[in-house]
């Protein structure tokens, strides 16, 4: 077994947060497909057509939201995720906008690329861009979700 000391693993941590967030916010901020409009949600959780977000496993579509419609995604109750529903890898048209089966947006286009709403990584990770992510945080009964 190894024994780490104060110093390695103060170093280790620096070194963990320093990697976050390098290549894939640059590609998402690079995306030439997109360009990210102000997001600014605050759902209640015990209106009803939020209730789903308040079990695992469910989701939510507002549509008149964000470029294509936001989707809001409930991983275990602590963990949300949110994307954006217009393809990242298509300039936004008509075919662009995904539909959603589980935990799956595809678009409608003739490549029908396919998107994990949990990550929002491409299905076949063949494609430049990932999904368009929102910030989504809990405070209590409230869900707030921005850009």
């Amino acid at each position: 077994m190894y024994k780490l000391n104060l110093q390695t693993l103060r170093l280790l941590l620096i070194t963990l947060l320093l990697s976050c967030g390098g290549e894939d916010d640059t590609r998402l901020i690079n995306n030439p497909y997109l360009n990210p409009v102000p997001v600014s949600l605050n759902l209640n959780l015990n209106l009803p057509q939020y209730n789903p977000l308040k079990y695992p496993g469910n989701f939510v579509v507002l549509n008149n939201q964000g470029i294509g419609g936001v989707v809001i995604y409930n991983v275990n109750n602590s963990l949300y995720t949110a994307f954006d529903l217009s393809d990242p890898n298509h300039s936004p048209n008509n075919c662009s906008i995904m539909t959603l089966q589980g935990v799956v947006a595809t678009c409608q286009c003739a490549d029908n690329n396919s998107y994990d709403l949990v990550t929002g990584g491409h299905q076949s990770e063949s494609q430049a861009y990932p999904m368009l992510p929102y910030r989504a945080q809990r405070n209590g009964d409230v869900l707030v979700i921005t850009n």
